[in-house]
Order: structure tokens, then C-alpha cells, then sequence
């Protein structure tokens, strides 16, 4: 195992339990490191910090440990372990209305670049560093063992997450199984999961309970979901008693997934119309009948660089939304950028009331749901944002 040193002074943050390592950070590595190897920290005077992934870019080490041990089965089998028991106590694991829930989320889990998301009897494992790409394998075994008689399938799916620099040569497919079946259950209603092509690993697991509270705000509405992707917000409102619902996703494929979901839950229900149409034209030629709007577009901001435009993109998107929503109208609006704080979202949001005219309330400030924990020594995994108002 190679030793990372870190210039004098630079300890301080993994003192307080952050788990990176920025490459301005490190004084000298004794060795060639390969990208991907686990490694010591230690301080420029050689005392010992933690163990974690190395990786090529800003974020050089991705903390694994804070003690001294080897990062091996045991290793892992504890931590899936204490990840499984915490979404048991919350009520999402074991549960017989919900086999749909995120198992490990990263840094959250401190198993950072590792996301792992339970639909049904299949368990879709994502990779986000090079290190979990090599530890796949590891991974597996430790869940197939945890979960033993709850998961008998793992897919991992990681081609588009991992730095094409690193060129790995990665391929979707099954690590465990292989079984066709991809029904999952969230709440009592189902739904088909695309983790083969579909975005992320395969649905919106964090929108969970933002959808629940949807569900109770929908009887007697017209409601519009865009960037629908595959309906989860939909087929809420249909049960929770909506008049009627439209679904608009910019992806025909999407739009296909999501009326397979709301058939899945209300087969033949003439309530629900879906709509393969980019967002903006959409929002322009649309009339007024709707007082029930849903805004949850991808990410407009990746990176730093992106911020700007992705304030005005989420401007642009609410000014829209209040020109349009009838009297007494709720909107549900969203930001899953992680560059996008709390502040710059509301702001955005804010300046495009105030562009209406309308009279607007917030009713409830969203996160994300209690299985995408957040590290309280790592701030940044707070990533998804979302306002519920009232407009007169």
C-alpha cells in the first residue's frame, strides 16, 4: 500500500472528518500509484490520517477510513451491513408496500463513489471513482451476503458515471442473476425500473417521499408533470384523486415508460394524457387549466462553471410556471444540481415570482429523502432542493 503525505498543515479537515483529499493537498506519494489503489494519508509528519481510494483529479483521495485497517471483506461486509440496518430502522427496507430504496449513498454511507439502489429482488450498483470500479467485485459479494434472501440479482451499471480518462473499457451487465423482471414496488404502487439504458440506476429514488406529499395535494386537480421521465409524480396524483394529469418528457423513450406505469396502477384510466415534447414549447403554448404544476428537470449545472446559466435556466422555468398556474394553484418546484445551493435555487425561484406578479407562499422546503443521508462532516452530498407554493 502506497503512503500519501500531505503538505504541512493540510491534515486540518480530515481532522474534522471530511473525506476528501484534494490534490493541492499532498506534498509527495512515495511510489508510483496506480489510479484506483487504496492508500495511507498521513501528515507531512507522518502520522496517520486514513485509508482511501486514490484517483487521478481535484478530488485525489476519497476516504474510506479514518482508522488503520485493511480494506477488505470484512471491511465491507460491516459497512453494507450498518447501511442496511439504518434503512430497516427507517422504515424503507422490509417493508411490504416498498422494495424501492437507496442502499448506499456515497459519502452519506462513508462509501464514497459507490451508490447502490434496491428495486425489488435486484440491487443496481453504481460506481463514481475508479477505486469502487475496482472493488465491484468486493462489493457484490458482501451484498449478495448481507442481503441474502432479499436480493438475488446485482447489476452494475457504471458506464457513464466513471472519468472516461481513466479508460477502464466499462460494461453494463449482471454481476449476480440476470432476471428480467423489473417491477418494484414504492409505496404500494409499481412501476417498471430501466436500469439497462434509463437514467441514473434506472428511476428517481429520491423523489420517494416529495411524491407522497404530491399524492395528498392532488384531489380534484389538473395536474402537469414535466421532464416526467418515467411518471413517478403521475401515478401519485392519479391515486391521489387527480381530474386529470399530463405527463411532458423531451424523451419519447421516457414518455413510453411512463404511460407502461400509470397502466401498471390504473389500467385504462382515461385521466392521464403523456406529452413527448420539449419542456419550454410545451410551457409556452399551454393554456391555463392547470393549479397543480410539477418542475423537476435534470440537473442544469454539473460543474461551477455552469452556475449561471443554470440560475437562469430555473428562472426562466418558474416564470413560466406562475404566468401559467390558475388562482390558488400549488406549485412543486425543483433542483437536484449539487453546485446550486439552497440559497441560489430559492433566489432564482424568488426573482421569478416577482417577475409574475403573483402572490406566492412557501408551504414546505424539500431535501432529499432519509436513505440518501447526508454526512454531517460532508455538507456537500445535500444535493436536491425543492419548494412547494401557493399561488393566489
Amino acid at each position: 500500500m502506497h503512503t500519501v503525505y500531505l503538505k504541512k498543515g493540510k491534515e486540518e479537515s480530515l481532522k474534522r472528518f471530511h473525506p476528501w483529499v484534494f490534490s493541492g493537498a499532498i506534498h509527495h506519494i512515495d511510489g508510483e500509484v496506480e489510479e484506483g489503489e487504496v492508500v495511507r494519508v498521513v501528515t507531512a509528519e507522518g502520522q496517520f490520517i486514513a485509508v482511501g481510494h486514490y484517483q487521478i483529479g481535484s478530488i485525489a483521495v476519497r476516504v474510506l477510513s479514518f482508522e488503520d485497517e485493511a480494506i477488505g471483506e470484512n471491511f465491507w461486509l460491516r459497512r453494507l451491513t450498518v447501511a442496511y440496518d439504518m434503512r430497516r430502522a427507517i422504515g424503507v427496507a422490509d417493508n411490504p408496500l416498498n422494495n424501492t430504496y437507496r442502499l448506499v449513498h456515497g459519502e452519506g454511507d462513508n462509501l464514497p463513489g459507490l451508490v447502490i439502489d434496491v428495486y425489488g429482488k435486484t440491487a443496481v450498483v453504481q460506481a463514481h471513482s475508479v477505486g469502487m470500479h475496482c472493488c465491484r467485485h468486493e462489493v457484490a459479494r458482501a451484498l449478495s451476503e448481507v442481503m441474502k434472501g432479499v436480493v438475488e440479482n446485482i447489476y452494475y451499471k457504471s458506464e457513464t458515471t466513471l472519468p472516461y480518462k481513466a479508460e477502464l473499457g466499462q460494461e453494463n451487465g449482471f454481476i449476480l442473476g440476470g432476471s428480467p423482471d423489473n417491477v418494484a414496488m414504492e409505496n404500494g404502487l409499481n412501476f417498471h425500473v430501466d436500469w439497462l439504458k434509463g437514467q441514473k440506476t434506472g428511476f428517481f429514488v429520491d423523489q420517494r417521499e416529495n411524491r407522497a406529499l404530491l399524492e395528498r395535494y392532488s384531489k380534484g386537480r389538473s395536474v402537469l408533470n414535466m421532464f416526467c421521465y418515467t411518471g413517478g409524480f403521475s401515478f401519485y396524483a392519479m391515486r391521489g384523486g387527480a381530474k386529470l394529469v399530463h405527463s411532458v418528457d423531451s424523451s419519447a423513450k421516457a414518455i413510453d415508460l411512463t404511460n407502461k406505469n400509470v397502466e401498471l396502477n390504473f389500467p385504462g384510466d382515461s385521466r392521464h394524457t403523456a406529452y413527448a415534447e420539449d419542456a419550454f414549447k410545451f410551457l409556452d403554448r399551454m393554456g391555463d387549466q392547470y393549479d397543480l404544476i410539477i418542475l423537476d428537470p435534470p440537473a442544469f449545472a454539473k460543474h461551477k462553471d455552469a452556475l449561471r446559466n443554470a440560475l437562469q435556466g430555473y428562472r426562466k422555468l418558474n416564470a413560466k410556471a406562475f404566468e401559467k398556474i390558475k388562482p390558488g394553484g400549488i406549485l412543486f418546484t425543483f433542483s437536484c444540481s449539487q453546485v446550486v445551493t439552497k440559497d441560489n435555487f430559492r433566489t432564482a425561484v424568488f426573482t421569478a415570482a416577482a417577475m409574475s406578479g403573483r402572490s406566492v407562499r412557501i408551504l414546505h422546503q424539500l431535501t432529499q429523502p432519509a436513505d440518501h443521508p447526508v454526512n454531517i462532516y460532508h455538507p456537500e452530498g445535500e444535493y436536491l432542493k425543492g419548494l412547494v407554493l401557493y399561488v393566489e
